[in-house]
């Protein structure tokens, strides 16, 4: 049984986390970190990973950016893997990221979705495809109108994943309204919508001559990312120190 150690565990996401755990007989959570303590827990919770006594085989956090350098920090010292959900990391955050991934095994994933990863895959032979056979290819996703961010990390990745197939010969392309040119074969469309409670959908469309190819992913609940978080998890626990992605876990199933 790996025990885990839920950072945020009192948040949506960590909530949700809690759940599944306890519906997954390979994996539990020995102890919760919030400042936050208006919920009742299974398990121990502490103000802060300092002040946690518990011994755990890995960290699950999704928690805020604020509470990042202090995870780090413990996870150097105990040399404890860490699946880091976390976004909105500055850029010393992330340099810090690979640093401890130097002292113990480092999980961070744009989408921690298992159907989004496992697009990424296929976006990756695919625009190997079509891409030289003259295929457009645009990517339309949708989120909630409470997202601030656009496009969302996840359509850079998605993007990401087919340009560097492509040996990044590909440029990304946010806006059409304030210029009136062709469009150049070597772009990537990025659009984004926000409306309602749209939890998550990404379109990538391959655009050619009289046919066209679409791939689609819609999140119904956030439990898709929580159930990903988990299964990151259980792959990581035990691993070496490094850095580690989502593909790593779906190549492993």
């Amino acid at each position: 049984m790996i025990r885990a150690i839920m950072n945020g565990c009192n948040g949506k996401m960590g909530q949700c986390i809690t759940d599944i755990c306890k519906n997954d007989p390979d994996i539990t959570i020995v102890a919760g970190i919030d400042v936050y303590d208006g919920i009742k827990n299974d398990y121990p919770v502490f103000p802060s990973l300092s002040a946690c006594r518990v011994d755990a085989d890995v960290i699950i956090d999704f928690s805020n950016a604020n509470a990042v350098d202090e995870l780090l920090d413990y996870c150097e010292a105990k040399e404890i893997p860490v699946v880091l959900c976390t976004t909105g990391l500055s850029d010393a955050q992330l340099k810090r990221v690979d640093k401890v991934a130097q002292s113990t095994a480092v999980l961070k994933s744009a989408n921690m979705s298992l159907g989004i990863n496992t697009l990424m895959e296929l976006l990756r032979k695919a625009a190997l495809v079509f891409a030289p056979a003259g295929f457009d290819m645009e990517i339309v996703e949708k989120h909630h109108n409470l997202k601030v961010d656009a496009p969302s990390g996840t359509a850079l990745a998605l993007a990401d994943s087919m340009n560097e197939a492509l040996d990044h010969a590909y440029t990304y392309k946010y806006d059409r309204s304030k210029e009136r040119v062709k469009r150049d074969r070597h772009e990537i469309g990025i659009a984004a919508v926000r409306g309602g409670t749209i939890v998550g959908e990404h379109e990538v469309i391959f655009a050619g001559q009289d046919e066209v190819i679409e791939f689609k992913h819609t999140a119904y609940s956030k439990a898709v990312f929580a159930k990903g978080a988990v299964e990151a998890a259980k792959f990581l626990a035990g691993k070496p120190a490094g850095r580690y992605g989502m593909e790593d876990v779906i190549a492993a199933k």
